[in-house]
């Protein structure tokens, strides 16, 4: 690897002069700029390490301020009341997930999830309804919420999992009606209760919870106190709960 010249490493290096580009003539500082120049052509292997640096740093940033909102939401993450929870109830681990049902991700990454919360046995799995892709997603939502304040949490489990997996078509009033009764499941009855107030409630509130907590894309997923924001494998995931537990 080519060093940087001695009289340029002398001139940033040297605290009784210290370095201030803007004292230099405008000769010196097409000079500087030239050496500069050279040495970063002549080491391009700088500029990757500088940016991983870079990246570090601002990975490391994200997750300390990840942190910050996780601590200062934990009783609306964890404990709303009102949130469908799965897996083990008193699992040692708490994974939240933000949730659309139009969202091709959150369908991509439903199995992910319902393998890791199944395999691990010890998890405490949390479902935030945070409809954003528009007037079905909003539908779907209230149905789903709907059926959990109307039929319980097997009724619920029933339509979250049907909705990334077999539901297909528009979401209308007569297609959730056919969706439910393939459950077996009372859809006039849940369809009865959709624009309730409290169902009106869970969405304004995971909504309000989503904006301080800086979210705006789905899937979204809290694991203990770290953040991750997007899609992920499995095995990502086993890693972040691992962590998590550390």
């Amino acid at each position: 690897m080519k060093l940087l010249p001695l009289a340029l490493i002398a001139c940033l290096a040297t605290p009784a002069f210290g370095f201030d580009i803007s004292t230099m003539s405008e000769a010196e500082r097409e000079a500087f700029r030239a050496e500069v120049r050279s040495y970063l052509l002549d080491n391009p292997e700088v500029l990757a390490e500088a940016f991983e640096v870079l990246q570090n740093r601002q990975a490391e940033a994200e997750a300390e301020g990840d942190l910050v909102l996780v601590t200062a939401n934990a009783d609306d993450l964890f404990q709303d009341g009102f949130s469908f929870v799965g897996g083990n109830p008193d699992g040692d681990l708490t994974v939240v997930e933000f949730i659309d049902y139009r969202c091709g991700y959150c369908k991509k990454a439903h199995s992910q999830v319902s393998e890791l919360v199944s395999t691990d046995g010890n998890i405490r799995y949390v479902v935030k309804e945070f409809p954003i892709l528009g007037e079905e997603s909003v539908r779907a939502s209230r149905f789903a919420i709907s059926a959990l304040q109307v039929a319980g949490p097997e009724a619920y489990k029933k339509i979250n999992a049907g909705f990334f997996e077999g539901f297909r078509g528009d979401i209308t009033p007569e297609t959730l009606t056919a969706f439910a009764t393939s459950l077996g499941l009372d859809g006039a009855a849940i369809i009865a209760g959709m624009d309730s107030p409290d169902v009106t409630k869970v969405i304004e509130e995971n909504h309000l919870l989503a904006q301080r907590m800086k979210i705006s894309g789905t899937p979204t997923f809290v694991f203990g106190n770290q953040m991750l924001r997007g899609y992920a494998p499995i095995d990502h995931m086993k890693q972040l709960a691992a962590a998590a537990r550390s």
